[in-house]
C-alpha cells in the first residue's frame, strides 16, 4: 500500500485532527485559486466529521462541495447522501458553500448520466480534497466489485457514470477513478474495528477488481491518506 496510514484510537480523536486539516487545505485552495472544491462519501460514518468541519471558520462561500457518488433515490429518502450531507455538513458555517447534487428528475442512473455530468462540470478542478469511504466488500464511491460497469469505472476518462451493483439497493451515480485523481488530496476515512479488519485484507489484495478500494491505495500519482480510528 502506498498511502499512508494514520492511526487514531477513537473516532473523537481522529476528527479533532482530520477536521482542522481539511480546513486547511480548502483555505489553502482559496488562497491559491480564488475557490475549493470537496468531495466527500454518504453513509454514517462521515456524519459526526462533517458535523465538526461545519463549524470551522473559512470562506465557505468560496467552497465547491459534491458527492463521491449518491443512491439514485429521491433526495428526502434515508438512503440519500444528499439529505446526509445537508444535514450533517452543509450547516452552521458550511451552509454557505456552493453544494453540487447528483440526483435529476430521471427515472433511470444511466438515462441521467449526461444531465449529471453538464450539471456537475463547473467542479472546480483539480478537486483540492476528497474523501472516500470503503464498503465491508473494498467497493469505494459506487465503484463496487460486483457490477457490470466496474472495469468501465476503473478504465474511463468520463467524469461521472451510473452503476447497478449486486449485492446492493439502487442504482448508483458516481464519479469514476480517472476523475477522483484529479485532485491534490485523497483521503480514505474508517472508523471501527471491522474497518480495519477490511483494510488489511485489502491490502493483501493483488486484484483491485475484487477490492477497488486498492486501485487508489496503489497509486503514486496523488497524496493519499488513511485515516483510522480503531474504535468508534
Amino acid at each position: 500500500m502506498k498511502a499512508e496510514l494514520r492511526k487514531f484510537q477513537t473516532s473523537a480523536e481522529l476528527n479533532d485532527v482530520f477536521a482542522p486539516e481539511i480546513a486547511a487545505k480548502l483555505q489553502a485552495g482559496i488562497d491559491q485559486d480564488g475557490r475549493a472544491s470537496l468531495l466527500v462519501s454518504g453513509g454514517s460514518t462521515p456524519r459526526p466529521m462533517f458535523a465538526k468541519l461545519s463549524e470551522i471558520d473559512i470562506d465557505w462561500s468560496k467552497v465547491d462541495i459534491a458527492l463521491v457518488d449518491d443512491r439514485w433515490v429521491n433526495t428526502d429518502d434515508s438512503a440519500s447522501n444528499e439529505k446526509m450531507a445537508y444535514e450533517a455538513l452543509l450547516i452552521n458555517k458550511a451552509a454557505s458553500a456552493k453544494f453540487y447534487g447528483m440526483k435529476t428528475e430521471h427515472e433511470d442512473a444511466f438515462a441521467a448520466v449526461s444531465t449529471v455530468t453538464t450539471n456537475l462540470a463547473s467542479l472546480k478542478k483539480p478537486f483540492d480534497v476528497v474523501i472516500l469511504g470503503m464498503g465491508e466488500d473494498g467497493h469505494t464511491a459506487s465503484i463496487f466489485p460486483c457490477c457490470e460497469q466496474l472495469d468501465e469505472a476503473l478504465t474511463t476518462q468520463q467524469m461521472i457514470m451510473a452503476t447497478q451493483p449486486t449485492t446492493a439497493p439502487h442504482q448508483r451515480m458516481t464519479f469514476t477513478l480517472s476523475a477522483l485523481l484529479n485532485s491534490k488530496q485523497i483521503y480514505l476515512h474508517l472508523v471501527g474495528e471491522s474497518k480495519e479488519t477490511v483494510l488489511n485484507e485489502v491490502i493483501g489484495i493483488n486484484d483491485i477488481k475484487k477490492a477497488p478500494i486498492k486501485a487508489f491505495l496503489n497509486q503514486s500519482d496523488v497524496p493519499m491518506s488513511v485515516m483510522l480510528a480503531t474504535t468508534k
